[in-house]
């Protein structure tokens, strides 16, 4: 969908309206385009405006539907940044009540002792990566009172975790099928209510320390909770699967006005925009 540019904003002039539609699935939210048609043609520039909250849809990230030569499609997901987002998934089941299970590859490069300087504090956590880098922070019992994003982003940000960063997700055991899960999610720079790939990383840390057995409940910042069965071969975390609901909110159409009229990295971070402004 080409849409005219000037001096960093986009303008609302007549074109076709770009069907999509919003899906959630466990707390988070996807604007998903079929791409088919090559009509999206800056995906980057779409996805910061289109998942700007109260601006314009908002969302988690956006999912394209585009062709492939090898199979009948393929999906192209991008973090609400603009970001590419990736998982790690590998198959997925949808069954006739909606319930997704995803099968995902085995965590890699995991670090079971990653301590951190933050400020005055030192923080012990561990690292991996599902799809993305994650690190996991375990709280004894007071994860649903606290503000996460001040820690969550500064480890985020951490110099020793650069240049990509890290999804940071906070976790407390309630017995050995049972964990509570919230993530601070890179690309969308917030916690989010839900983060697939971080409920499963949480997972496989706790396994790992042998503190839980499969299969886990695992309670999410949206209440929805998902189930996540694995095997452990030899110190590895294997055969994951990832049980959640999938909703389809609803279905509308993209008009230039939906995304015009805004700056979305002033939104994002109005301090910095404000400050590059006047160097």
């Amino acid at each position: 969908m080409k849409i005219p540019m000037n001096s960093g904003q986009i303008q609302a002039v007549k074109q076709d309206p770009l069907p999509f539609s919003k899906m959630a699935g466990g707390g988070n939210d996807f604007v998903v385009i079929d791409n088919r048609t090559g009509r999206v043609e800056d995906a980057v520039e779409l996805t910061r405006r289109i998942c700007t909250p109260h601006l314009s849809v908002g969302a988690d990230g956006v999912v394209l539907i585009e062709g492939s030569a090898l199979a009948n499609f393929r999906m192209r997901y991008l973090n609400a940044d603009g970001s590419r987002g990736e998982a790690g998934i590998v198959g997925a089941e949808v069954d006739p009540d909606g319930v997704v299970t995803l099968s995902l590859s085995s965590p890699s490069d995991f670090r079971s002792e990653r301590p951190l300087r933050v400020g005055d504090q030192s923080i012990h956590g561990s690292s991996m990566i599902v799809g993305v880098p994650h690190y996991v922070i375990f709280l004894k019992d007071d994860l649903w009172s606290q503000d996460i994003v001040p820690l969550g982003r500064a480890i985020r940000e951490h110099a020793e975790l650069q240049p990509k960063g890290a999804n940071v997700n906070f976790v407390v055991v309630r017995d050995t099928h049972s964990i509570d899960v919230r993530t601070y999610e890179r690309g969308v720079e917030a916690e989010t209510l839900s983060c697939g790939s971080g409920v499963v990383a949480a997972v496989s840390a706790c396994a790992l320390f042998d503190r839980v057995k499969s299969p886990v409940l695992v309670l999410t910042r949206s209440g929805i909770t998902l189930e996540v069965s694995f095997s452990i071969d030899n110190g590895e975390i294997r055969d994951i699967r990832l049980r959640g609901d999938a909703r389809l909110v609803y279905r509308s159409a993209l008009t230039a006005e939906t995304i015009a009229g805004f700056d979305p990295d002033f939104v994002r971070n109005p301090a910095e925009k404000a400050l590059s402004a006047g160097s």
